[in-house]
Protein backbone atom coordinates (compact mmCIF):
# COMPACT_ATOMS: atom_id res chain seq x y z
CA UNK A 1 0.00 0.00 0.00
CA UNK A 2 2.07 2.53 -1.03
CA UNK A 3 1.49 6.53 -0.86
CA UNK A 4 3.19 9.35 -1.63
CA UNK A 5 2.63 10.98 1.72
CA UNK A 6 3.42 9.51 5.18
CA UNK A 7 2.04 10.84 8.40
CA UNK A 8 2.81 9.90 11.74
CA UNK A 9 1.46 10.22 15.32
CA UNK A 10 3.81 10.90 17.65
CA UNK A 11 3.69 9.17 21.13
CA UNK A 12 3.78 5.81 20.97
CA UNK A 13 4.10 5.24 16.95
CA UNK A 14 7.93 6.72 16.42
CA UNK A 15 8.48 7.64 20.36
CA UNK A 16 8.09 4.83 22.87
CA UNK A 17 6.08 6.65 26.04
CA UNK A 18 7.40 4.54 28.51
CA UNK A 19 10.73 4.85 27.93
CA UNK A 20 10.65 8.39 30.70
CA UNK A 21 9.92 5.88 33.23
CA UNK A 22 12.10 2.83 31.76
CA UNK A 23 15.17 5.05 31.85
CA UNK A 24 14.18 5.62 36.15
CA UNK A 25 13.04 2.36 37.00
CA UNK A 26 15.82 1.61 39.93
CA UNK A 27 14.17 5.31 41.76
CA UNK A 28 10.48 4.06 41.39
CA UNK A 29 10.74 0.62 42.26
CA UNK A 30 7.71 -2.38 41.59
CA UNK A 31 5.18 0.47 41.42
CA UNK A 32 6.71 1.76 38.74
CA UNK A 33 4.84 0.39 35.08
CA UNK A 34 1.92 0.57 36.34
CA UNK A 35 2.54 4.09 36.84
CA UNK A 36 3.75 4.42 33.84
CA UNK A 37 0.51 2.92 32.18
CA UNK A 38 -1.56 5.20 34.46
CA UNK A 39 0.35 7.97 33.52
CA UNK A 40 -0.54 7.71 29.71
CA UNK A 41 -4.16 6.74 30.11
CA UNK A 42 -4.87 10.03 32.15
CA UNK A 43 -2.99 12.25 30.02
CA UNK A 44 -5.07 10.91 26.65
CA UNK A 45 -8.05 11.26 28.71
CA UNK A 46 -7.15 14.29 29.69
CA UNK A 47 -7.11 15.52 26.43
CA UNK A 48 -10.41 14.33 25.23
CA UNK A 49 -12.11 15.78 28.33
CA UNK A 50 -10.85 19.21 27.69
CA UNK A 51 -11.88 18.69 24.05
CA UNK A 52 -15.48 17.56 25.06
CA UNK A 53 -15.87 20.19 27.25
CA UNK A 54 -14.44 23.13 24.80
CA UNK A 55 -11.16 23.92 27.07
CA UNK A 56 -8.12 23.26 25.17
CA UNK A 57 -4.99 23.35 26.98
CA UNK A 58 -1.45 22.88 25.71
CA UNK A 59 -0.20 19.58 25.85
CA UNK A 60 2.80 19.44 28.36
CA UNK A 61 -0.20 20.69 31.04
CA UNK A 62 -2.22 17.89 30.69
CA UNK A 63 1.10 15.35 30.60
CA UNK A 64 2.42 16.89 33.98
CA UNK A 65 -1.02 16.72 35.57
CA UNK A 66 -1.50 13.68 34.33
CA UNK A 67 1.86 12.57 36.25
CA UNK A 68 0.74 14.56 39.16
CA UNK A 69 -1.80 12.12 39.12
CA UNK A 70 -0.32 8.99 38.52
CA UNK A 71 2.55 9.11 41.55
CA UNK A 72 -0.51 10.11 43.91
CA UNK A 73 -2.20 7.05 42.96
CA UNK A 74 0.38 4.52 43.14
CA UNK A 75 1.77 6.23 46.48
CA UNK A 76 4.94 7.73 44.75
CA UNK A 77 4.34 11.48 44.72
CA UNK A 78 4.91 12.32 48.58
CA UNK A 79 7.23 10.19 49.55
CA UNK A 80 9.57 10.76 46.30
CA UNK A 81 8.92 13.99 45.66
CA UNK A 82 12.00 14.45 43.31
CA UNK A 83 10.50 11.69 41.00
CA UNK A 84 8.40 14.27 39.25
CA UNK A 85 10.97 16.35 38.02
CA UNK A 86 13.25 13.98 36.93
CA UNK A 87 10.70 12.19 35.08
CA UNK A 88 9.32 14.90 33.39
CA UNK A 89 13.01 15.58 32.02
CA UNK A 90 12.86 12.50 30.44
CA UNK A 91 9.79 12.88 28.72
CA UNK A 92 11.47 15.71 26.52
CA UNK A 93 14.12 13.25 25.22
CA UNK A 94 11.75 9.90 24.98
CA UNK A 95 13.47 7.23 22.51
CA UNK A 96 12.41 6.08 19.22
CA UNK A 97 11.50 3.13 18.69
CA UNK A 98 14.76 1.04 16.78
CA UNK A 99 13.09 0.15 13.83
CA UNK A 100 11.93 4.46 13.29
CA UNK A 101 15.14 5.99 11.06
CA UNK A 102 15.67 3.07 9.29
CA UNK A 103 11.50 2.99 7.99
CA UNK A 104 11.98 6.68 7.59
CA UNK A 105 15.24 6.51 5.62
CA UNK A 106 13.61 4.41 3.15
CA UNK A 107 10.11 6.00 2.44
CA UNK A 108 12.46 9.68 1.66
CA UNK A 109 14.25 7.39 -0.59
CA UNK A 110 11.23 6.60 -2.72
CA UNK A 111 10.70 9.82 -2.60
CA UNK A 112 7.74 10.08 -0.20
CA UNK A 113 6.47 13.14 1.74
CA UNK A 114 6.94 12.48 5.51
CA UNK A 115 5.36 14.62 8.23
CA UNK A 116 4.14 14.35 12.26
CA UNK A 117 0.94 15.05 13.22
CA UNK A 118 0.60 14.83 16.55
CA UNK A 119 -1.59 16.57 19.97
CA UNK A 120 2.31 17.45 21.50
CA UNK A 121 3.03 20.73 22.04
CA UNK A 122 6.02 22.08 19.09
CA UNK A 123 8.49 22.26 21.89
CA UNK A 124 7.65 18.57 23.26
CA UNK A 125 8.03 17.35 19.47
CA UNK A 126 11.21 19.50 18.26
CA UNK A 127 12.70 18.25 21.77
CA UNK A 128 12.29 14.06 21.00
CA UNK A 129 12.52 14.52 17.25
CA UNK A 130 16.08 16.15 18.11
CA UNK A 131 16.98 14.01 21.01
CA UNK A 132 16.55 10.93 18.30
CA UNK A 133 18.33 12.37 15.47
CA UNK A 134 14.89 12.47 13.01
CA UNK A 135 14.86 16.30 11.67
CA UNK A 136 16.56 15.55 8.59
CA UNK A 137 13.85 12.68 7.57
CA UNK A 138 10.77 14.91 8.78
CA UNK A 139 9.59 17.30 5.90
CA UNK A 140 6.85 19.01 8.31
CA UNK A 141 5.29 18.85 11.94
CA UNK A 142 1.75 19.38 12.34
CA UNK A 143 1.06 20.02 16.11
CA UNK A 144 -2.96 20.25 17.66
CA UNK A 145 -1.71 23.46 19.24
CA UNK A 146 -2.14 25.95 15.65
CA UNK A 147 -5.97 24.59 16.02
CA UNK A 148 -6.41 24.44 20.12
CA UNK A 149 -8.10 21.37 19.64
CA UNK A 150 -6.74 17.45 20.01
CA UNK A 151 -7.10 14.57 18.06
CA UNK A 152 -9.78 13.07 16.61
CA UNK A 153 -10.95 16.33 15.77
CA UNK A 154 -11.31 16.71 12.05
CA UNK A 155 -9.69 19.73 12.20
CA UNK A 156 -6.45 18.35 13.30
CA UNK A 157 -6.16 15.73 10.40
CA UNK A 158 -7.34 18.75 8.03
CA UNK A 159 -3.97 20.52 8.82
CA UNK A 160 -1.99 18.11 6.68
CA UNK A 161 -4.49 18.25 3.74
CA UNK A 162 -4.88 22.19 3.92
CA UNK A 163 -1.17 22.42 4.30
CA UNK A 164 0.08 19.98 1.46
CA UNK A 165 -2.53 20.66 -0.69
CA UNK A 166 -3.10 17.71 -1.19
CA UNK A 167 -6.71 14.95 -1.04
CA UNK A 168 -6.85 13.08 2.72
CA UNK A 169 -7.18 9.70 0.07
CA UNK A 170 -3.51 10.01 -1.11
CA UNK A 171 -2.13 10.57 2.97
CA UNK A 172 -1.14 7.43 4.59
CA UNK A 173 -1.38 8.07 8.71
CA UNK A 174 0.22 5.61 10.71
CA UNK A 175 -0.70 5.71 14.71
CA UNK A 176 -0.59 2.80 17.12
CA UNK A 177 -3.74 4.45 18.79
CA UNK A 178 -6.76 2.45 17.66
CA UNK A 179 -8.78 5.61 18.65
CA UNK A 180 -7.04 7.91 16.44
CA UNK A 181 -6.69 5.41 13.21
CA UNK A 182 -10.46 5.62 13.81
CA UNK A 183 -10.63 9.57 13.55
CA UNK A 184 -8.09 9.53 10.57
CA UNK A 185 -10.23 6.88 8.61
CA UNK A 186 -13.67 8.98 9.06
CA UNK A 187 -11.81 11.84 7.66
CA UNK A 188 -10.19 10.15 4.91
CA UNK A 189 -6.98 8.76 5.22
CA UNK A 190 -5.54 5.65 4.63
CA UNK A 191 -4.65 4.23 7.82
CA UNK A 192 -2.50 1.72 9.48
CA UNK A 193 -2.64 0.71 13.26
CA UNK A 194 1.10 0.04 13.88
CA UNK A 195 -0.72 -2.64 16.95
CA UNK A 196 2.81 -3.05 19.07
CA UNK A 197 1.15 -5.03 21.72
CA UNK A 198 -1.13 -7.11 19.83
CA UNK A 199 -4.38 -4.87 21.44
CA UNK A 200 -7.78 -6.47 20.50
CA UNK A 201 -9.80 -4.25 17.65
CA UNK A 202 -12.24 -1.51 18.13
CA UNK A 203 -14.29 0.93 16.42
CA UNK A 204 -15.15 -1.61 13.90
CA UNK A 205 -16.97 1.16 11.75
CA UNK A 206 -13.93 3.02 10.85
CA UNK A 207 -11.50 -0.32 10.04
CA UNK A 208 -7.70 0.84 9.47
CA UNK A 209 -6.60 -0.23 5.66
CA UNK A 210 -3.86 -2.45 7.39
CA UNK A 211 -2.64 -3.39 10.71
CA UNK A 212 1.26 -4.17 11.60
CA UNK A 213 3.38 -4.63 14.84
CA UNK A 214 5.73 -2.79 14.02
CA UNK A 215 6.99 0.11 11.15
CA UNK A 216 9.36 -2.41 10.01
CA UNK A 217 6.43 -3.84 8.05
CA UNK A 218 5.13 -0.75 6.71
Amino acid sequence: MSSDAYVFDAYGTLFDVHSAVRKHADALGPAGARMSQVWRQKQLEYSWVRSLMGSYSDFWKLTEESLDYALAANDLGDKNGHLREILLEAYWTLDCYPEVPKVLKRLRKNGARIGILSNGSPEMLNAAIESSDLGHLIDDVFSVDAVKKFKTAPDVYRMVTDSWDMKAKKVSFQSSNRWDIAGATKFGFKTVWINRTEQPDEYKSYAPNKVLSTLEEL
